[in-house]
C-alpha cells in the first residue's frame, strides 16, 4: 500500500486505512470536478476490494480494544475529532463549496453541525445500557447492549463533511469501529477528515476508503465481517444495497433515502410566513439537492393565484452566482449526471402539461457557459400523475398543486412512494394535529421548514427509508441486545 503525503493543496488527497494516509493499492485515482466550471480540483484514490478488505481487517483488529475503553474515554476521542474539524473549518468550507457547488453561506453551518453532533454523542455513552426484567420471582433476568464490531457507512454528495463526520459519532461511542465510503462526486473533504482522524484516533478505529459504489461500495456491503450498514442516498441505491447485503448474509441495514416532500398551505396560514417557507423549504442554496426539500407545494384554492405569483416572484429573483460568493443564493448542480437528470425532468414537466412559471434553463451570462447550471424552476398546475409529481428530481424544481378539500390534499400528499418530511402551515392547532397524523412522513414541521433539532429522530416512512438517526435511536441501533438469565432458584 502506497503512502500518500499530507494534502497541502487540492491535488492528490489520501484515504485512511489502519491509521495511515494512503493511496489505493491499485494505483488508480478518481478526479473530482468543480461543478461551477468543470475544472479538475483534486484527485482521491479509487479504492479497490483489496483496500476495503484491508480497512475492514484493520477495523476488526482495533475494535476489541476500542470497546474496552470507558464511554468517557471514547467520548474524549470524539472531542479531539471535533476539535480537529474546528481547527480546519475554513479550509474544509472552501473545499466543500468547490467540490459540491453548494453556496458558502449555507455550507458554513455544515462543519458546525458535524462538530455539534460529535459532541452530542460523546456525552451519550452511558445511555448504552440494558435493563432488568422481573420475568420470574426466583431468578435474575437482565439485558446488556454490545457493539456490532465493524460497521459501514456510505456517504452522499450533498453534505459530505457533515454526514461523514457526524454519522461516525454514534457507532464509535457505542464501541464499534467504522469504515466509511465518501461520495465519488464530492470526495475531497473526507480526505481532510481522514487526516484529522489519523492524528487523533487510534489506528484502525476510523477508516475512510474512497471509490465508486459499484466497486468499492459493493465490496464494503458484501464484506463478511460487516453486519451493520447505514446508507444515505437514493431509493434505487438503497434497494441495491439491501439486495447485495442479503446475498452474503443477514445484515442490519438502515437507510435514509429520498423524498418528494409536501408543503401544505391552509387558508388560515400566516400568509407571509408560508410564502417564505415555500421558497426556503426548497433548499435552493443546495440547488434543491436535499432529501428533505419540500418540492411539492399544495396551495388552497382560495389563496392559489396570489400565493403562486409571490412564490414565483421570489424564486425568479434568487441570485445564481459563484457559490464561493457570500451573496450567492444558488450554485451549480453537483455533477454532470445529476445536471442531465434535472434537465430531463424539466422537459418531462413540460411534456406532461405542467405550466412552467420561471426557470427551466441554463442562466445567461459568460460565467454560466461552463458548469452544470440550471435556473431555479417552478411548475404550476401540476397533477398527481405527472412524473414531476411522483419522482424525486433532487434539483431546483418546485411543483405546485391546487387543492380544495382536506381529504383531497391528504390523498395527494400521500400519493408517492416517499414519506420523509412534510410541512403544514395553519394557525389552527386541531388542523395541525390532524394533518400531522394523516400525512405519511417521518419528520413533520408545523409552520416551519427544514429544521433538524438535537435529540429528535430523523428518518422516513415508505420507500424513504428504515431506521432513525440523530437521536438516541441512532446510538442504540449500533448495538445488539443480549438477554442473560441467572437461574437462582
Amino acid at each position: 500500500m502506497n503512502e500518500a503525503v499530507r494534502s497541502t493543496k487540492l491535488q492528490d488527497m489520501p484515504m485512511l486505512i489502519n491509521g495511515k494516509l494512503v493511496a489505493s493499492e491499485s494505483g488508480r485515482w478518481m478526479e473530482s470536478i468543480n461543478p461551477a466550471n468543470e475544472e479538475v480540483i483534486g484527485r482521491v484514490p479509487l479504492g479497490s476490494a483489496k483496500d476495503v478488505n484491508a480497512a475492514v481487517e484493520a477495523a476488526a483488529a482495533a475494535q476489541p480494544e476500542w470497546a474496552k475503553l470507558t464511554p468517557v474515554k471514547r467520548g474524549e476521542y470524539l472531542h479531539k475529532l471535533s476539535d480537529g474539524l474546528a481547527a480546519r473549518a475554513e479550509e474544509i468550507l472552501r473545499i466543500e463549496v468547490m467540490d459540491t457547488g453548494n453556496t458558502i453561506t449555507k455550507m458554513r453551518a455544515d462543519v458546525g453541525k458535524a462538530i455539534a453532533q460529535l459532541k452530542y454523542f460523546a456525552g451519550l455513552g452511558y445511555e448504552v445500557k440494558g435493563q432488568s426484567v422481573p420475568a420470574t420471582a426466583e431468578n435474575l433476568h437482565i439485558t446488556v447492549r454490545e457493539p456490532y464490531g465493524v460497521v459501514a457507512r456510505i456517504i452522499p454528495f450533498n453534505h459530505p463533511i457533515s454526514f461523514a463526520a457526524s454519522r461516525m459519532a454514534a457507532p464509535l461511542i457505542a464501541g464499534n469501529t467504522i469504515v466509511e465510503k465518501p461520495s465519488d462526486s464530492s470526495p475531497l473533504s473526507a480526505s481532510i477528515l481522514a487526516e484529522i482522524a489519523a492524528e487523533v484516533m487510534p489506528p484502525g478505529v476510523v477508516n475512510i476508503v474512497n471509490g465508486t459504489g459499484k466497486e468499492t461500495g459493493d465490496a464494503l456491503v458484501r464484506h463478511p465481517k460487516i453486519k451493520r450498514i447505514a446508507f444515505i442516498g437514493s431509493v434505487q441505491t438503497g434497494m441495491a444495497i439491501q439486495r447485495s447485503a442479503a446475498e452474503v448474509g443477514v445484515k442490519n441495514v438502515t437507510l435514509e433515502l429520498g423524498g418528494k416532500n409536501p408543503l401544505i398551505v391552509f387558508p388560515d396560514a400566516d400568509y407571509d410566513k408560508a410564502v417564505q417557507g415555500a421558497v426556503s423549504g426548497m433548499n435552493f442554496a443546495w440547488q434543491g439537492q436535499s432529501c428533505s426539500s419540500t418540492s411539492r407545494l399544495f396551495i388552497h384554492e382560495s389563496l392559489y393565484d396570489k400565493f403562486l405569483a409571490e412564490v414565483v416572484a421570489k424564486v425568479s429573483k434568487l441570485k445564481i452566482s459563484d457559490p464561493l460568493s457570500d451573496d450567492s443564493k444558488m450554485g451549480p448542480i453537483n455533477s454532470k449526471g445529476q445536471y442531465e437528470k434535472v434537465l430531463h425532468y424539466i422537459e418531462a414537466g413540460k411534456a406532461d402539461g405542467a405550466k412552467l412559471m420561471t426557470g427551466g434553463k441554463r442562466p445567461e451570462g459568460e460565467m454560466f457557459k461552463k458548469g452544470y447550471w440550471v435556473e431555479p424552476t417552478v411548475f404550476a398546475d401540476v397533477k398527481v400523475g405527472m412524473r414531476i409529481a411522483q419522482e424525486e428530481i433532487f434539483g431546483p424544481v418546485l411543483s405546485v398543486f391546487k387543492w380544495k378539500e382536506v381529504d383531497e390534499v391528504v390523498e395527494m400528499a400521500n400519493s408517492t412512494e416517499y414519506g420523509l418530511t412534510a410541512a403544514i402551515f395553519t394557525q389552527n392547532v386541531n388542523t395541525a394535529i390532524n394533518m400531522a397524523r394523516r400525512v405519511q412522513s417521518g419528520h413533520i414541521w408545523i409552520n416551519g421548514v427544514s429544521g433538524h433539532f438535537k435529540g429528535m429522530p430523523f428518518g422516513g416512512f415508505k420507500n424513504s427509508g428504515t431506521g432513525r438517526e440523530e437521536g438516541i435511536e441512532e446510538l442504540l441501533s449500533y448495538t445488539e441486545e443480549k438477554a442473560i438469565h441467572f437461574m437462582m432458584g
